[in-house]
């Protein structure tokens, strides 16, 4: 019996603690109005899903009440995907509301009668998010929420200027206006805004001066004007704010000096002002309270200020691309991760002995300088280095066996300098390594063998040295590269057997190779350059050559091969001169002709033959004939057996995107099948898909697109998964981005269908037209179809829609002035989890791949900005991505002022109207292939400069 009291006793403890722990909520006492009122919105909200009206409304969702459950204080309605504004006026009534959040979702407009002054809500509001929708036309008049507090309306669409709007708004404290289209002057003129502690105002049409009145609201925190055109000078009183801790001007039109007056600011940490015109001197002394100054991209000049990189708080430096001379000051500060003085004019020697005592510091870049002497073996003492940039300087002497104690790096980028000696079997030991870069130097020696080692490492540029020997057998175990560059040394020998994951390039030109091209490269299905250019190669070129999968560019120029050319697809560039090959002519019904420079057709056999016997002659012509009938209807030796043999793929499953009835009726599931296994209706081919013309028993023509599923990349996803990822992008509506309107599912791959595209790639047409140039009007239209594709995509309502592959040959044209986006399913159907965007395994097409996707290997809107510039300077320059070996992104920058250099000269000299349009939209692709992302403009801000090029 005591047992069982103690025991019951034990069981009242525990029921007693439980219940002193929940403290259930009081039961709500909310009066009747106010919850009918809330299940009217409730049902709005949720698309008219009813409410459960067993909880009380204060346990619903996003509903918050006061501590007695009696008022409602706090409605969160955000990422709901409302579309209708409708419920706003319900809210009327409720008078004790005091935040309200709608963020996140798609109202496109609000309705008048919540900003009229019968709408008691608004006079007790302190806080009001409308951000992230699509709000469109001018600012709403916002004077009668006299208690707001924080008012959100960021990433939308308005337009016009801001002035009476705000007025009234006495209690502000945060105004966030960024990401719209707002314009003319900085609204803070126009209202009382003394308690404002947060002003942002970026990405919008925002020009003039900075008003003076700004260094009156003293209780500013923080000031991000970045992205606008505000113009004129930097206030001289900055330093009237003393509670600043964030100021933002980047990407604005300011000039004249930078104000020392900043560093009067004990509160300021943050200090960025890049890409704006700048000139004069730093300051000295404005570092002594600052964590992180940017002042990049300006024109900054004179010697670095002995102080500047010696604040106590530094931890962030950025003073790239400027006209900054002298050497690099030796005080600085142990607190510093990142110091970027690249591009400019500094002379001297590292300072050695500063090293010794940056153990945090994490990204070191000096490159683009006239630094000489040695590295110096104290730069080993920075353990945390993941990159170390020293490329393009004057340095010398052996490379250091102490970089080896930079186990941390990811990328060593040592390009372009006078370095001698050996490659030091220490830098082996960078087992996390990424991107090594030792070209353009005098290296000379083998290539150790203990390469190996280097597992992580994804790119290896070791070219324009002296290196001698063999390629190490051991180099085909680096089971992550993607790209080898080792022209122009004295290589020779056996050309071992290379990692099939190469997919960028393989250049082993300029070289002393000999013997026939060897079979081992058969296994590079996933290359898309190979360059054996100036060697000694000899015989035939071989036949699995044009087999391989993803090659688009074959340089083969001034070996000593002989005979006759294998068929390549017409999408493959081929260089063959300084050779004695010849090549068909193809005849395949349509004109897919390469650059008469591309395709040497020599046929000196044919004309001998001719000239010494007429009667061989029309015996040859009728073999030709013969031979050309045969290629025409694709019935040749070398395709008849591969044709009989190859049957239509098996439909597992099929399923359609797309509601248009049109489309629904003319797509044939099975008869897009027997248009796959037709090798002759292969449109064209990438890294990582292949787009087949398919037409339909209707008339119609399909594009359909063949993504392999055996591949291991894609072996991360599902069937399943993919069929909900395609449901997303089947609901997209741009004309200017191709929609996957169905897919098929067989037992090893996956079959998009597309509208067609009659033009062909945008590669196909600006670099291999045979019927006259692309005039600049259907450039500048083609550039801004693309903009607006690419800013639909990544300011997408259900989240940003990233590209794994931007290039011309991933954008498509239905006419010369209408152009798609394609492959915008690849990021998500390469990599579901999408958490990381890792991209370990793959990357774009060479020439388009940011610089910082090397060593962070993640996909970024600022990463697929980049691949939008390289297309601009494309269509500026009509050059491809890649000439001779170097991207067009850095021959472009190489150019420094020198536009009238760059500029298509057929396209630029038609008039001079033409000529200042070219050069306005140059300045925006600049600004895009910036080497620091976070100087890359928004999608949505390139296509507003883009539109104010016209």
């Amino acid at each position: 019996m005591a047992m069982w009291c103690t025991l019951a006793q034990l069981l009242l403890f525990l029921l007693y603690l439980h219940l002193g722990s929940s403290q259930p909520q009081p039961q709500s006492s909310l009066p009747s109005d106010q919850v009918s009122l809330l299940t009217r919105v409730y049902r709005i909200v949720r698309g008219g899903v009813a409410v459960e009206a067993s909880h009380p409304p204060c346990s619903w969702q996003g509903v918050s009440c006061n501590s007695s459950n009696s008022t409602i204080i706090k409605l969160s309605f955000n990422s709901l995907s409302i579309s209708s504004s409708q419920f706003l006026p319900l809210l009327c009534p409720l008078t004790s509301l005091e935040s309200l959040d709608v963020s996140n979702n798609t109202l496109n407009s609000i309705p008048s009668d919540f900003f009229a002054p019968t709408c008691r809500v608004i006079a007790g509001l302190k806080v009001l998010n409308l951000s992230r929708n699509s709000l469109g036309g001018p600012l709403q008049p916002y004077s009668g929420f006299k208690r707001l507090e924080h008012l959100d309306i960021s990433f939308n669409n308005l337009i016009g200027e801001v002035d009476s709007q705000l007025s009234g708004l006495d209690s502000l404290k945060s105004l966030n206006l960024s990401h719209n289209d707002l314009s003319g002057s900085l609204p803070i003129s126009h209202g009382n805004f003394s308690l404002l502690e947060e002003l942002q105002l970026s990405s919008n049409l925002f020009s003039g001066p900075i008003p003076v009145e700004i260094t009156k609201l003293r209780n500013l925190q923080l000031i991000d004007l970045s992205t606008n055109m505000v113009s004129g000078s930097v206030p001289g009183n900055i330093d009237a704010l003393p509670a600043l801790e964030t100021l933002l001007l980047s990407f604005n039109l300011l000039n004249g000096e930078i104000p020392a007056t900043i560093s009067n600011i004990t509160t300021l940490s943050r200090f960025a002002a890049y890409q704006n015109n700048f000139t004069g001197k730093i300051p000295s002394g404005i570092t002594t309270y600052l964590q992180t100054l940017d002042l990049s991209f300006n024109g900054l000049a004179g010697e670095i200020p002995y102080d500047l990189l010696s604040g106590s708080n530094l931890r962030s430096i950025d003073l790239t691309d400027n006209h900054l001379t002298g050497p690099i000051p030796v005080n600085i500060s142990r607190r510093l991760f990142r110091l970027r003085l690249g591009n400019n004019f500094l002379n001297g020697r590292l300072p050695a002995g500063s090293f010794r005592s940056l153990v945090d510091l994490m990204y070191l870049e000096l490159n683009g300088n006239s630094l000489s002497g040695p590295i110096p073996s104290e730069l080993g003492m920075c353990r945390s280095l993941a990159l170390l940039n020293l490329a393009q300087n004057r340095l010398s002497g052996q490379l250091p066996p102490v970089l080896g104690d930079l186990t941390n790096l990811q990328g060593l980028f040592l390009q372009i300098n006078d370095f001698t000696g050996h490659i030091p079997p220490n830098i082996m030991k960078l087992d996390r390594l990424l991107k090594l870069n030792l070209s353009r130097n005098s290296l000379e020696g083998v290539i150790p063998a203990s390469i190996s080692t280097l597992k992580s490492l994804q790119y290896l540029h070791l070219q324009s040295n002296e290196l001698s020997g063999s390629i190490p057998d051991s180099i085909g175990s680096l089971s992550s590269l993607l790209e080898l560059q080792l022209g122009e040394n004295r290589l020779s020998g056996r050309i071992p057997r290379m990692s099939y994951t190469l997919q960028g390039a393989l250049n082993l030109s300029h070289n002393l190779f000999s013997g026939g091209i060897p079979d081992s490269l058969s296994a590079l299905q996933n290359l898309e350059v190979l360059d054996l250019s100036n060697n000694r190669f000899s015989g035939e070129i071989p036949g699995f050559l044009a087999s391989m999968a993803s090659l688009n560019r074959l340089v083969l120029s001034n070996n000593q091969l002989s005979g006759v050319a294998p068929d390549f697809a017409h999408f493959v560039d081929l260089e063959i001169e300084g050779n004695n090959v010849s090549v068909r002519p193809k005849y395949d019904g349509q004109n897919h002709g390469r650059a008469s420079k591309r395709k040497k057709i020599s046929l000196p056999w044919v004309v001998s033959i001719a000239v010494a016997s007429p009667a061989i002659a029309v015996g040859l012509v009728v073999a030709i004939a013969v031979m050309i009938l045969r290629k025409y209807h694709r019935v040749n030796d070398e395709h008849l057996h591969l044709e009989e043999e190859i049957a239509p793929p098996q439909v597992v499953h099929g399923n359609f995107l797309t509601l248009n009835s049109i489309h629904r009726s003319n797509i044939d599931f099975e008869k897009a099948m027997e248009a796959v296994a037709n090798r002759a209706n292969i449109r064209s081919k990438t890294r990582f898909s292949t787009y087949y013309k398919a037409v339909m028993q209707s008339g119609t023509t399909y594009f359909v697109k063949q993504l392999n599923w055996s591949d291991k990349i894609f072996q991360s996803g599902s069937h399943e998964r993919l069929g909900e990822e395609l449901q997303v992008y089947g609901k997209l509506c741009n004309s200017n981005v191709m929609i996957p309107l169905a897919y098929v599912l067989t037992v090893d791959s996956a079959y998009l269908f597309y509208e067609f595209a009659a033009k062909g790639t945008l590669s196909e047409v600006l670099h291999n037209r045979t019927d006259g140039l692309l005039d600049w009007a259907s450039r500048y239209s083609i550039t801004i179809g693309i903009s607006q594709g690419l800013a639909s995509l990544h300011e997408c309502s259900s989240g940003p829609i990233l590209l794994l592959d931007l290039s011309s040959r991933s954008i498509w044209l239905k006419s010369l002035t209408e152009p798609q986006i394609g492959d915008i399913e690849l990021c998500k159907v390469i990599d579901p989890s999408k958490s990381t965007g890792n991209l370990s395994a793959i990357a774009g097409s060479v020439g388009y791949v940011p610089p910082e996707y090397a060593y962070t290997m993640r996909v970024t809107a600022a990463g697929n900005v980049y691949s939008f510039g390289v297309l601009l300077l494309e269509l500026l320059t009509g050059k491809e991505a890649v000439n001779g070996g170097t991207e067009l992104a850095k021959w472009v920058q190489s150019k420094q002022s020198k536009w009238d250099q760059i500029l298509d000269s057929s396209i630029s000299r038609t008039s001079a109207s033409v000529r200042s349009q070219m050069l306005a939209v140059l300045k925006v692709a600049l600004a895009c292939v910036s080497v620091t992302p976070d100087l890359r403009p928004k999608m949505k801000s390139v296509l507003r400069m883009l539109l104010n090029a016209r």
